[in-house]
């Protein structure tokens, strides 16, 4: 069984945000695998069903992003889901918008999302898809709680398609598979 949790913030004001791209993708893998997101529990919104013949369970914490570790932690004791089956999707700001790069570990790199899991998870062991969200010219925090421009959009679009399938990949053949496949994607 996998874990696969996309890293946003909740509510309406958060929708399409950089910040979001995580929600993003769990949106697009229920839409694919036919995964409704209606379950409420582990401080956030969930689904449950198949992919690429596995059991997978879909997770959107509500928690707002520094705390998505708890939400994370909750699911995966409830399910009793090893640290190397949850999958953690999220935007990167050291990434060129169109990029994307999965990796089985690792540091936070100042993520607060990815360090609010380590905390609650005790490992930084666990494989994760990182979107390139662009480096700002403007402080962090409005940067990535702000839309992409029009020209971008398109190409972030392709690149959550893109770290959908790598999620299957993970789950079906194993993160090296996936990192074989994806790293070095880039839109042109």
């Amino acid at each position: 069984m996998f874990l696969i949790v996309g890293l946003g913030n909740p509510g309406r004001q958060y929708e399409n945000t950089r910040h979001n791209v995580g929600f993003d993708v769990i949106n697009i893998i229920g839409r694919e695998c036919s995964i409704p997101m209606t379950k409420d529990k582990f401080k956030g919104v969930y689904g449950e069903g198949n992919m690429s013949g596995e059991k997978v369970i879909l997770l959107k914490p509500k928690t707002f992003m520094n705390l998505s570790g708890e939400s994370v932690r909750e699911a995966a004791k409830f399910y009793n889901i090893p640290s190397e089956n949850i999958i953690v999707i999220y935007d990167d700001t050291s990434l060129a918008v169109g990029r994307m790069r999965i990796r089985p570990q690792g540091s936070s790199g100042g993520h607060n999302g990815i360090k609010s899991i380590i905390c609650n998870i005790s490992t930084d062991i666990f494989p994760r898809i990182k979107i390139g969200v662009g480096r700002p010219e403007i402080d962090l925090v409005p940067y990535v709680l702000g839309r992409f421009p029009k020209e971008e959009r398109g190409i972030v679009e392709e690149v959550m398609e893109t770290a959908a399938a790598a999620a299957g990949v993970i789950v079906k053949f194993g993160t090296e598979e996936a990192m074989g496949r994806y790293n070095g994607f880039r839109v042109k």
